[in-house]
């Protein structure tokens, strides 16, 4: 393990007024990066996982109070869930409220080890960092956080994709996982009637494309107001940079490994489920908004009852909102809800 750097900066920053339940009373707000060694899963190429963490300076550990999260299949965690929007990141206001908050990029996206065969022509080589090697990306970064924190078990959180292995991480290790947030979770989709399409290990994605993904289903009277003005311009910005590669092409790129979308194929698509949801035994919550067309709310629906052994669960529906719901207009309702969820007493 690397330590990257230690900075400490106030909480209470621009743009905190606008969100529900921000806390009055502002710590100072510790931040550390890490480089974690990865132990490798299936496939393992080596490398290390970028971590990042923000916590209240002076903050006494605490299972109930330590989160860590894990992005979807194309975009890095750190420039999402970090990214001082309006003066605050969702980590800042998590973390402002008394929390030990952890993010961190799996290996092929961000700032952690890319492969090198994300050097090569995307068809030498098989899909990237599949499933189970992702879960062992996490189950590496979780086990470092409760090292470092000399902690049992943690709240894990994950985005897209990252709920699927986030998921599947708390049905394989009940004993490690305190709670469990699932944004904009993936579930059985309609099955395919043709043949997987042959995928190589990863695809490169503009920002025009992704423009237009995250505005896909977003009525057209409500698309102009939807994404505060400047905020996906910075967000594009942080999030390509974080590729040098895919940045001196023009135009310019973001790479994601295909693993994903390899993932979807093998499991999703084809009436597998990735994880038996019976197997987790923390308390769950579900939300999702509205207008997500990657995962519709449909998918949490149908996953919400096979939480069967999951204490306390709950199924969130937020208006007005997209699978990105956490960068745009309307955050502070996700940021609410997932807040609320957090700091409930246990049962």
């Amino acid at each position: 393990m690397k330590r990257r750097n230690i900075l400490a900066a106030p909480a209470l920053v621009a743009g905190a007024a606008a969100l529900p339940g921000t806390a009055q009373a502002q710590p100072r707000i510790v931040t550390e990066e890490f480089m974690v060694p990865a132990t490798d899963g299936p496939g393992g190429t080596g490398g290390e996982i970028f971590v990042r963490n923000k916590r209240p300076d002076g903050l006494a550990a605490s299972a109930s109070r330590t989160i860590l999260f894990v992005h979807g299949a194309t975009y890095p965690a750190h420039s999402a869930f970090d990214l001082p929007l309006g003066g605050l990141s969702w980590m800042d206001y998590i973390a402002g409220r008394g929390f030990d908050v952890w993010c961190m990029d799996l290996r092929g996206y961000g700032r952690s080890t890319r492969p090198a065969a994300m050097s090569q022509p995307p068809e030498a080589n098989p899909p990237l960092m599949k499933g189970e090697q992702a879960v062992a990306d996490i189950a590496a970064v979780s086990a470092f956080v409760r090292s470092r924190r000399s902690l049992q078990k943690l709240v894990h959180m994950g985005w897209s994709w990252g709920t699927s292995l986030m998921g599947r991480f708390a049905a394989d290790n009940p004993a490690l996982v305190e709670r469990l947030v699932l944004y904009a979770p993936v579930w059985l989709r309609e099955k395919a009637d043709g043949p997987a399409p042959t995928l190589g290990a990863y695809r490169s994605v503009t920002q025009a494309q992704a423009r237009e993904r995250w505005l896909a289903g977003v009525p057209e009277g409500k698309r102009d107001a939807l994404i505060p003005p400047g905020w996906f311009e910075h967000w594009a910005g942080v999030t390509w940079a974080s590729d040098p590669e895919g940045l001196r092409q023009n135009p310019s790129v973001l790479r994601a490994p295909n693993g994903s979308q390899s993932d979807s194929w093998e499991f999703w698509r084809a009436d597998r489920p990735f994880y038996d949801p019976a197997k987790i035994t923390a308390p769950t919550l579900l939300v999702v908004a509205e207008w997500d067309q990657d995962t519709p709310p449909g998918l949490a629906v149908a996953l919400f009852p096979k939480l069967t052994n999951s204490p306390g669960k709950r199924l969130v529906l937020l208006g007005e909102g997209t699978h990105t719901i956490m960068m745009e207009r309307n955050r502070g309702t996700l940021f609410q809800a997932v807040q609320v969820f957090l700091e409930e007493a246990p049962a």
